[in-house]
């Protein structure tokens, strides 16, 4: 027999045999195909596993969206009646509420730094028995590019005089004029500018439409201020 045919017989036996171990051994197959199996999808598994979460970002002081990155989330809330406290959010953090117990009746107000957003001092002041000397000292220490938070609880009215008037008038408000013995008023303003604030809502002392007897509504503004920048 020839070397060439000698070749060609040995692969042909060879071929047989692997063909009958496939054949007689089929567990083989499976194990085998699992193995395959694993190393494909198990890779992918662990790409999946490992892919980084993107970080979601949720809307501050109860704003249905997030503010542009060039503005302040906030949200004011009058008092109701002599019960329920006002609440003043900045930024993401309650500052003033009932609940933190750091409100009271009068005006609540809030100082915040309007380039960085910190909160520079908050404060309350009985408008009704307290001394007026005490919050036109507050009031004057408002610096020009300073955001203005207030809300009113129980009466904000009885002890507000011309000078504190103006100086609301001054950093924004249209209706400080307007406000009376009882009403609900809250409003955000900001020092150093001309310009009336859209941030402001006022609902007046009313038998015929109170809805706390003596007391009206509570009254909600919520937005994005601007960086004073």
């Amino acid at each position: 027999m020839r070397p060439r045919d000698i070749v060609y017989a040995v692969t042909f036996l060879i071929v047989i045999l692997v063909m009958w171990g496939i054949y007689t051994n089929p567990p083989y197959i499976h194990q085998s195909a699992r193995v395959i199996q694993q190393h494909i999808f198990g890779a992918q598994r662990a790409t999946v596993v490992t892919a980084a979460v993107p970080e979601i970002s949720h809307p501050k002081c109860s704003l249905s969206k997030n503010c542009p990155s060039d503005h302040f989330a906030f949200q004011i809330k009058s008092g109701a009646a002599t019960v329920v406290g006002p609440k003043i959010c900045f930024d993401g953090n309650i500052v003033m509420s009932g609940v933190m117990n750091n409100v009271g009746p009068g005006l609540n107000l809030v100082l915040v730094n309007g380039e960085n957003g910190k909160i520079e001092k908050f404060d309350y002041f009985n408008m009704y028995s307290g001394e007026t000397k005490a919050i036109l000292d507050f009031l004057k220490t408002i610096k020009p590019g300073m955001i203005v938070l207030v809300a009113s609880f129980d009466d904000a009215a009885t002890k507000m005089t011309d000078e504190i008037r103006n100086i609301f008038a001054g950093l924004g408000s249209s209706s400080i004029k307007d406000v009376k013995f009882r009403d609900s008023w809250v409003f955000a303003g900001g020092a150093g500018t001309e310009q009336k604030s859209p941030f402001e809502k006022l609902a007046a002392n009313n038998q015929k439409t109170n809805i706390y007897g003596n007391w009206p509504e509570v009254v909600e503004i919520a937005g994005c201020f601007p960086r004073k920048i």
